[in-house]
């Protein structure tokens, strides 16, 4: 053995060892969080003093376990992460029977709930709380062992955020695939890597394609850690990239608001403004010849930022002090984004132009069957 050969030898015990310790936290977080989720609907449908708490309880709870980690929040989390993966029963189970002590600790409290939950896994019936059929398992649904050893607890959480189960099943298939991080996994869900995949005419090319993009999940990453806009009729594409959705949208968009009624005139696309020594493009501009105002329309392809908010009032404050007329009114912004938090948006405009107006777009499709298909075929492949 000489000195590289040690190096290399410390180096994959110190990445491997790091890497289950990261997977054993990770299951240890996505047991609690589902029991916890289990506990706190048994409690809201069988609790004998339930009444006395009704839509404080999950306040109530903060309050007396003062426990760093578990907040109103967090408890409305793992509510949603039981109810939307009831399927995770039997894993979950499988865990706390793989450690005595964990199981002895798990059921102290709750015997009753704890027996009713293995009972109904041993007899192969549905638990009575589940939200959906655990044994109803279609062919484009992700295993739940699958679900349980392989998506951290985090993941879990953005994932069940979302409601349409056939989205869902996607973005687990393509994070289990790809190893996402979870920043990676919210930056493809605000860039609507779902809904470009429903467009594509190729939906293999373009899971390549985004694979080969992503920023892949570490071990640090775990231990540390509306306007619907009915349109998008593309072309025949073999791809649908970010720039062909947001070159779609841009087009469709200036259709949408030609027909908003009368009184808008299209003036630019990507109208350039040329501020000191540096040029920037504001996506569209209309005049409206009623209201005698400038209308400056942003297009972002993902979620709300702050500094989208200051380039639209950078731009807004252009337009008042060099292009508006005497007899103009203030111009009026318009930005759209996939998806916005109302307190962010209201923090980031707060002392901004108050004609700066923030809306989200949804892209609708038009149907959930090539998805399915999609997901069954990685499932069985």
């Amino acid at each position: 053995m000489n000195f590289e050969a040690l190096a290399n030898q410390i180096d994959a015990v110190q990445h491997t060892l790091q890497a289950q310790a990261a997977h054993a936290v990770n299951l240890a977080l996505t047991a609690r969080n589902w029991l916890i989720g289990y506990y706190i609907v048994e409690f809201e449908q069988n609790g004998e003093d339930r009444a006395a708490y009704g839509e404080k309880l999950l306040k109530k709870l903060e309050s007396r376990l003062h426990t760093k980690g578990l907040t109103e929040r967090r408890f409305r989390e793992f509510r949603r992460l039981y109810q939307v993966y009831p399927q995770l029963q039997s894993s979950v189970i499988q865990y706390l029977d793989s450690n005595a002590e964990i199981r002895r600790l798990a059921t102290a409290e709750f015997k009753e709930p704890i027996r009713r939950l293995t009972t109904a896994e041993s007899s192969d019936t549905i638990n009575p709380l589940s939200t959906v059929c655990c044994n109803n398992i279609e062919p484009w649904m992700i295993p739940a062992d699958r679900l349980f050893n392989r998506l951290s607890s985090t993941h879990l959480t953005t994932i069940s955020e979302i409601d349409n189960p056939v989205k869902r099943a996607f973005y687990e298939m393509e994070t289990i695939r790809g190893c996402w991080s979870v920043k990676e996994l919210e930056r493809q869900i605000h860039s609507l890597y779902y809904e470009r995949s429903g467009l594509s005419q190729n939906k293999e090319a373009l899971s390549s394609l985004v694979q080969q993009q992503v920023a892949q999940l570490q071990p640090k990453d775990v231990i540390n850690t509306p306007v619907t806009l009915e349109f998008l009729g593309l072309n025949d594409r073999a791809l649908v990239t970010e720039n062909d959705l947001e070159q779609s949208i841009l087009d469709n968009l200036q259709n949408f608001l030609l027909e908003m009624g009368h009184g808008f005139c299209f003036e630019a696309r990507q109208k350039r403004i040329l501020i000191d020594e540096d040029y920037y493009f504001a996506d569209l501009v209309f005049y409206h010849r009623i209201l005698k105002c400038h209308i400056i329309v942003e297009l972002k392809i993902d979620r709300f930022r702050h500094e989208y908010a200051s380039q639209l009032n950078m731009y807004l404050n252009y337009y008042r002090a060099e292009v508006m007329q005497p007899d103009d009114n203030p111009p009026v912004g318009i930005l759209l984004c996939t998806e916005k938090g109302d307190t962010l948006v209201k923090y980031a405009t707060a002392g901004l132009d108050p004609n700066i107006f923030v809306q989200k777009y949804m892209v609708e499709l038009p149907t959930e069957d090539e998805i399915k298909k999609f997901i069954a075929k990685e499932i069985n492949g």
